[in-house]
């Protein structure tokens, strides 16, 4: 009798150990067409995101739900013609733009392993965004040339964005190494409009959509344990986009006072690969991003790197 409450005791703290998990998560994401080594500086040229996210308190949820967390997040995205160097309009192949914004997102997580996430981004569109200023320093601190052609970038405009997204596991492998899912999107606002679909395609050691990193959700108590302690994975993920509208393109929806802009492509497809790797307390993501043509000129499809890294805290 001894040794069972022993054996009980021992497994209940395993089983509560290997439950809890921290209810706070900050983290930053860069992405850069400098990470491919590709000596390229063209399109979406730079952007840099923080965010902070915390997990609810499970006990109240129904029996579908595993987990809900809720982020705040600041970025700036920054874009150029093919070079950031082109002080003559007439030879810029995409304008000059930059987008400044500070947004919230709200995640729920149901046990069939869908996430349902929305999110609202307020900010501005223009030298408002300090694109410019930013990559102004940013050349000056590391030496390189200075960058020109941003009179001419688009116009300073209110940035008002919503979006939701919806992902789905299709299947996993029995040994819990393989799976793939599915998402769908659409936003809509005064800066980026559109839907989209894509297939991720997952390959290590992994763990449920509502306790993966893959959607932010290592934070916070499930009601399913996880299948791992830690990820370690790599994954590919190509996705079909339907570009509606495009600001840091087009221009303001609302006035034609840009001094340059041009039309969209409105069928966009990328095709993204990545490594990651999660534990309780940390992640680290790097992936690579390929882009069919964006926009209705000269300019040619572009690439990309992205690295991100999160920490989280709090019991």
């Amino acid at each position: 009798m001894k040794s069972f409450f022993t054996t009980a005791f021992l497994c209940f703290v395993f089983l509560s150990a290997f439950s809890q998990s921290f209810k706070n998560e900050f983290g930053f994401k860069t992405e850069n067409d400098a990470y491919l080594a590709t000596l390229n500086d063209r399109y979406y040229t730079n952007g840099l995101f923080i965010y902070f996210r915390r997990a609810l308190n499970s006990e109240k949820f129904s029996e579908r739900i595993e987990k809900k967390t809720y982020e705040i997040s600041a970025g700036q995205k920054m874009y150029t013609p093919y070079w950031g160097q082109v002080p003559k309009k007439e030879n810029q192949d995409r304008p000059f733009a930059g987008y400044l914004y500070a947004g919230a997102a709200y995640s729920i997580f149901y046990k069939d392993e869908s996430v349902l996430k929305t999110s609202v981004e307020i900010g501005t569109v223009g030298p408002h965004s300090l694109a410019q200023d930013a990559q102004e320093l940013l050349h000056q601190t590391v030496g390189f040339y200075t960058p020109a052609g941003w009179e001419y970038q688009i116009r300073n405009e209110v940035a008002v964005n919503l979006a939701a997204t919806y992902s789905k596991l299709f299947i996993r492998s029995n040994d819990h190494v393989v799976d793939l899912s599915g998402q769908g999107y659409a936003n809509i606002g005064t800066t980026f409009s559109g839907l989209g679909a894509s297939a991720m395609l997952r390959a290590g050691r992994l763990n449920q959509l509502f306790n993966s990193t893959t959607h932010n959700a290592v934070i916070g108590n499930a009601k399913t344990a996880s299948l791992n302690k830690s990820e370690f994975f790599v994954y590919a993920k190509p996705q079909l986009n339907f570009v509606a509208y495009d600001a840091t393109i087009q221009g303001s929806l609302f006035n034609n006072n840009s001094p340059l802009t041009f039309g969209i492509k409105p069928i966009v497809f990328e095709q993204q690969f990545g490594v990651n790797y999660s534990s309780k307390r940390f992640t680290v993501d790097f992936n690579v991003i390929f882009k069919t043509k964006e926009i209705k000129s000269v300019a040619q499809a572009q690439n990309y790197g992205g690295l991100s890294l999160y920490y989280r805290f709090g019991k």
